[in-house]
């Protein structure tokens, strides 16, 4: 039986990682293989993790430091430091108040929280909630009219920008939640798709496609669908699931306010690259025309140092605050990013770095993971 939010964040919980424990023992053995769980063998969700790993921190002694900090501009909106909190579906699964205390802490610590399609808490409920920027997640619905919903239901919200998942025309191969049997109790559901034509799901008889001819890929977009929207809305387009340079490039060509380097938390195709790995070169690719943003595996301030001083402009977190989330609420959310923030400002501190624009390439000790 899962045990209770904890009512107050106790010593031992030092640490983003500390809070994964706390999370597991509050949740079912379902919904965890839902929130923890990768893609097939889950190299790329162990790769995204260990990439930090390969990176060293080149420090710099007796420099100035007076006057620094870490705020940024950020399509528009002043932050004070680099990490959102990244789309992350059903949050009741992991707390009572799911979304809604995101919002909450996201409000607190005056950073911006990406509010999920598939979230359990209507947009709008989030959106009155919040007292910070939100942008919206967007999945490309079957029905182009039903996508043009969600988009004009976002603007009048007063979302500020849509972060189009553009990696994940189908679900990856999620064992660890087909062996515990995952489905979504009947307190949890997708509120914003609520009338919505489903997706179809990849089930096939024997001897026939479970995806190409199945209807499983009716909605899948395509950059004709990103053209599209961008005629549609003018609110920033940013496109999350850039991997390869290529695409960076189509991206921009695009329209793309800003990019996500995301390998959708190595819960897709798994063998990918970790982000960690694919972001200098796309980093390379953009040659600044656009901020660019990064997840997967972030649990220390050294690894948003890293991101940063490979081409990253931020980073977003998921796994972490649901965490934080699942084991204390709101609260738990606020701890999280304190520490990060915290722990990037140590960094850059011991690194010599008095602010955002001092994380560079120069900042990381020459090995072949940054040549």
């Amino acid at each position: 039986m899962p045990l209770p939010p904890l009512t107050q964040i106790p010593p031992q919980i030092a640490a983003v990682a500390d809070y994964e424990d706390y999370a597991r023992e509050r949740m079912s053995d379902a919904a965890w293989a839902y929130l923890s769980g990768g893609a097939a063998d889950e190299h790329t969700l162990r790769a995204n993790r260990e990439a930090y790993a390969r990176v060293r921190i080149q420090p710099r002694v007796l420099r100035d430091l007076t006057g620094g900090g870490t705020g940024l501009e950020l399509l528009g909106t002043p932050l004070p430091f680099p990490i959102l909190l990244a789309p992350v579906a059903y949050q009741k699964l992991v707390h009572p108040q799911g979304e809604l205390a995101s919002v909450l802490a996201a409000s607190a610590m005056k950073t911006v929280m990406v509010a999920s399609t598939q979230s359990s808490v209507g947009l709008e409920d989030m959106a009155r909630t919040a007292e910070a920027p939100l942008w919206f997640q967007l999945y490309f619905q079957r029905e182009r009219d039903d996508t043009l919903r969600l988009v004009r239901r976002a603007e009048a919200a007063g979302y500020r920008a849509l972060v189009v998942t553009v990696d994940a025309p189908v679900n990856g191969v999620r064992n660890r939640e087909q062996r515990l049997g995952f489905g979504l109790p009947p307190d949890v559901e997708a509120v914003n798709l609520r009338g919505m034509r489903p997706m179809a799901g990849a089930v096939a008889r024997a001897g026939e496609s479970a995806i190409f001819g199945s209807g499983t890929l009716d909605g899948a977009p395509s950059w004709d669908d990103i053209a599209w929207l961008r005629s549609a809305t003018r609110l920033p387009l940013v496109l999350k699931g850039i991997l390869a340079p290529a695409d960076a490039r189509l991206a921009i060509e695009a329209g793309a306010a800003a990019i996500v380097v995301s390998n959708h938390g190595g819960r897709g195709l798994d063998t990918l690259p970790a982000t960690l790995e694919a972001l200098p070169w796309i980093a390379a690719e953009v040659g600044g025309r656009l901020p660019i943003l990064m997840d997967g595996g972030i649990r220390r301030g050294t690894d948003v140092f890293k991101a940063l001083a490979l081409g990253a402009t931020a980073v977003m977190v998921g796994r972490g605050y649901m965490h934080g989330l699942a084991a204390a609420g709101a609260v738990g959310v606020i701890h999280v990013l304190h520490m990060l923030r915290t722990e990037l400002e140590i960094a850059m501190a011991l690194a010599g770095c008095r602010t955002l624009r001092d994380i560079d390439r120069a900042a990381l000790w020459p090995h072949p993971a940054t040549a």
